[in-house]
């Protein structure tokens, strides 16, 4: 090796350190609770039973019937933000209702997010009409993905759209959601993958493949379990239930985590019958607290068990 070539291979060699020193750590995960299940308690209470559950954060609804109303953001959004910090938690996002950046009160709530150094919020509701062509249905969208990434890069906030199943949930598919995302800075419109809805969807083998799709634009992901069952009337209908009691192949879904090199934030969703109205947002229960937190307890301590198998705990 002459003098020229040794100099070549000493700054290759620090170029490549410098690159590996700025590349993100991945550490272990934090768990946050999805608010909506904690609608029977007001801020001070909400805070305290996610602290007491062992949760490291909240993702704070921010929406009509949440625990922020939009209308409210600028008053009192920091207001919940100190208390939640105040109890030793983190909020890394906020669930709002905004499905473009027409939707009411879409700047106000992302510019007091950013603000408050909240990194990412939760976004979606994207629809197909039930007829007509859909890559027509596609290209009429992209202006609003366009605005809406305009906007969360003037605040320095990053969208992460929540995938759903059912018929003509934009995203349930996950390739329609590629083709609107592949253009545009994952890290001001990205994706929250839903695993739970992405099993329903592709259960055998395809949800691998909508992963691996789209993990270069996931910026968050959403855990829960489910199963299918009969309803009385003999038809096959999604049944949540806790974590590890159903269908969703976690063990496998946080070992493509860790590959991808994902950082968070992971929210827990509790949308099975037995969190007595706790599930669907209720602020009265028909079951005790104590019980509630029983539950969030028991399925935190699933996902903590399957973060550890995977070496993200």
């Amino acid at each position: 090796m002459n003098r020229r070539e040794a100099l070549g291979a000493i700054a290759a060699a620090g170029v490549a350190g410098n690159a590996a020193a700025a590349a993100p750590k991945q550490g272990p995960l934090k768990v946050s609770v999805f608010s909506k299940h904690l609608q029977w308690a007001e801020w001070e209470e909400m805070a305290a039973v996610a602290k007491q559950v062992g949760f490291d954060g909240i993702d704070l609804t921010v929406r009509a019937g949440g625990h922020v109303e939009p209308a409210r953001v600028q008053a009192d959004l920091p207001k919940v933000a100190s208390i939640v910090r105040k109890a030793g938690l983190e909020l890394p996002m906020i669930t709002a209702g905004i499905v473009d950046a027409e939707s009411p009160h879409a700047e106000a709530i992302l510019e007091t997010a950013a603000g408050l150094g909240i990194p990412h919020y939760r976004w979606g509701g994207f629809r197909f009409e039930a007829k007509g062509p859909l890559p027509a249905q596609l290209e009429a969208l992209q202006p609003k993905v366009a605005k809406l990434e305009a906007l969360n890069r003037k605040y320095k906030i990053g969208a992460m759209y929540h995938t759903h199943s059912g018929p003509n949930q934009v995203g349930a598919a996950f390739w329609d959601l590629w083709l609107l995302l592949k253009d545009h800075d994952p890290s001001l419109v990205g994706v929250n993958f839903d695993v739970g809805h992405a099993t329903i969807e592709g259960g055998l083998g395809d949800w691998v493949t909508s992963f691996r799709l789209l993990a270069p634009f996931t910026r968050g992901t959403a855990v829960k379990d489910f199963r299918w069952e009969k309803d009385p009337q003999g038809r096959w209908k999604v049944r949540w239930c806790p974590i590890g009691e159903g269908m969703v192949d976690f063990p496998r879904y946080f070992n493509m985590l860790k590959e991808s090199g994902f950082q968070g934030p992971l929210q827990i969703h509790y949308e099975y019958d037995e969190m007595g109205g706790a599930d669907a947002g209720k602020r009265q229960l028909t079951i005790t607290r104590q019980e509630v937190i029983g539950l969030l307890g028991k399925d935190l301590a699933e996902v903590r068990r399957h973060l550890a198998g995977a070496g993200l705990a």
